[in-house]
C-alpha cells in the first residue's frame, strides 16, 4: 500500500540555520566524548548577575502562588521603572505608551522589521549584521540590500552615497546594530546623524538595535538614535537586558519608538503572543536597581578581555583581527580555505590536550555572495586565562587544519 508522507512547508524548508548555533550538534557530541569545549562561538557572558536580579526573582517566587500572565505590554511597573531609572539617566525621554517588553531583542527586531516593511519591500543593513536579520527578512519576505564594510578597514561606514545607491521604490528601512554583533563597531556622533538625515530624506524607519549599548570603549559616549534631532516618528529603538546585566536567560528585551502608529502596531504583535516571560520580567525589574560599581567592573573586564583576544589573534601566522571598539565581539580572518570546513574540523577532529575551541563561521552575517568564507567570529565572552587557553588551542588548530593556506 502507498503511504503518504506528509511534507513540510517551502518555508520551513528554506529557513536558514543559525551560523552562531548550527555546530551545535558537533560541540555536544564532542563533549560526549570528554573532549572540553571552549566556547567563543556566543555571546553568553561569563559575568555574574546582578545579585538585585536575581533576588528579584526568588522573592516573587516566595510571594506569589501562581504564574499568571501580564498585560501585553509587559509589566507597567517594568516599563515605568526603565524609563525613570535607566533611559531617563542616559537621556532618552519616552513615556509609558512608547514603550512596550518583548520577548528578547529578538522579538523586538523581528516585530520592528515587520512593522517597517511588507513582503516584497527592502531594508537597508551593514554588512557583516547579526544573521538572525537575514532570518526574519526571509521568513517575511522582506529583502536585505547591503553596504559593504571591509575587515581591512575595521569595518569603517562608508559614504551615504554608498547607501544612496540601493535606495529604491521599495526601500522602507535601515536597519543597525550600534555598537554591532558581530564586527565591535561603534557608531560615532557624526555617522549616527548621516545615517538619520539620510532616512529623514528618504522617508525611512531607522531600527536601532542598541542592546550593547553599555559595551563602549571610547571616551566618546554611545549616541543613540533616539537623540537624533527631528526624526522622532522614523526611529524604531530596539533594547534588551539580556547583555547589559548578563540575563540571557530571562529573554526579555524591548521596543521603543515616538511614532504612535508604529506603538500601536506593536502592541498588536505582542497580544497575538500573550505576553512577555514572567520571571524574566521580575529579574528585570530587579536588575533596574544595578549599582553602577557593575558596569564599571564589567567594562574593564571586558577591555582586558578584548585587548587579549585581539593581540592573541593577531600574533598567530596569517590570522588578521581589528580592535572592536563596542560589544564583545571580533571578527578575525583566517588563513584557511574555508573558515566553515575549519570550524566543523575543530570539533569534529582537533584535539589539543582533549579540548577544543569552537567559534562562528561568519560568511551568512554577509548578505554579498563570497564574503567572509575565511573569517569567524570571536565571542570574546571567557575569563581572561580561559580565554587564552581557548586562542592557543585555536592556533594549535590552524597550524594542523587540513584547509591550511600556505
Amino acid at each position: 500500500k502507498h503511504k503518504i508522507m506528509a511534507k513540510i512547508s517551502r518555508k520551513a524548508e528554506s529557513m536558514p540555520a543559525s551560523a552562531i548555533r548550527k555546530l551545535v550538534p558537533l560541540a555536544d557530541a564532542a563533549k560526549a566524548d570528554g573532549v572540553k569545549v571552549y566556547h567563543l562561538n556566543v555571546g553568553a557572558p561569563a559575568i555574574k548577575s546582578p545579585e538585585c536580579a536575581l533576588e528579584a526573582v526568588a522573592r516573587k517566587c516566595r510571594e506569589i502562588d501562581h504564574l499568571s500572565y501580564t498585560n501585553s505590554l509587559g509589566f507597567a511597573e517594568l516599563r515605568k521603572g526603565m524609563i525613570e531609572k535607566y533611559y531617563r539617566k542616559i537621556g532618552i525621554e519616552l513615556d509609558l505608551s512608547e514603550i512596550i517588553i518583548d520577548v528578547a531583542g529578538s522579538e523586538a527586531f523581528s516585530v520592528a522589521m515587520q512593522i517597517a516593511a511588507d513582503a516584497g519591500d527592502e531594508i537597508i543593513v551593514i554588512e557583516p549584521y547579526y544573521t538572525n536579520y537575514n532570518t526574519f527578512a526571509q521568513l517575511n519576505g522582506i529583502v536585505l540590500k547591503a553596504v559593504h564594510t571591509d575587515i581591512r578597514d575595521g569595518f569603517r561606514v562608508p559614504p551615504i552615497e554608498e547607501f544612496e545607491k540601493l535606495v529604491s521604490d521599495r526601500t522602507k528601512a535601515v536597519l543597525i546594530s550600534n555598537p554591532c554583533n558581530p564586527t565591535g563597531k561603534l557608531f560615532s556622533r557624526e555617522e549616527m546623524l548621516q545615517l538619520g538625515d539620510f532616512c529623514r530624506r528618504h522617508d525611512l524607519f531607522l531600527i536601532s538595535d542598541e542592546v550593547y549599548r553599555e559595551f563602549c570603549y571610547t571616551d566618546e559616549p554611545h549616541f543613540s538614535a533616539m537623540n537624533i534631532p527631528d526624526l522622532d516618528q522614523n526611529v524604531i529603538l530596539v533594547d534588551s537586558v539580556s547583555k547589559r546585566y548578563n540575563l540571557c536567560g530571562a529573554r526579555i528585551g524591548c521596543m521603543a519608538s515616538h511614532n504612535k502608529e508604529v506603538m500601536a502596531a506593536a502592541l498588536k504583535f505582542g497580544q497575538s503572543r500573550l505576553c512577555p516571560p514572567v520571571l524574566g520580567q521580575y529579574a528585570a525589574m530587579g536588575a533596574l536597581d544595578t549599582p553602577d560599581e557593575y558596569f564599571d567592573a564589567v567594562k574593564a573586564e571586558y577591555i582586558a578581555r578584548r585587548d587579549c583576544a585581539v593581540e592573541m589573534l593577531n600574533a598567530i601566522p596569517g590570522v588578521f583581527a581589528p580592535k572592536p571598539l563596542g560589544a564583545f565581539y571580533t571578527i578575525a580572518e583566517l588563513p584557511v580555505d574555508s573558515a566553515e570546513s575549519f570550524c566543523r574540523w575543530m570539533l569534529t577532529d582537533f584535539r589539543y590536550e582533549g579540548a577544543t575551541t569552537m567559534t562562528t563561521p561568519v560568511a551568512s552575517f554577509y548578505k554579498t555572495p563570497g564574503e567572509g568564507t575565511r573569517q569567524v567570529r570571536i565571542a570574546y565572552v571567557l575569563e581572561v586565562p580561559e580565554l587564552k587557553t581557548a586562542l592557543h588551542i585555536l592556533a594549535e588548530g590552524l597550524k594542523a587544519s587540513p584547509g591550511r593556506l600556505a
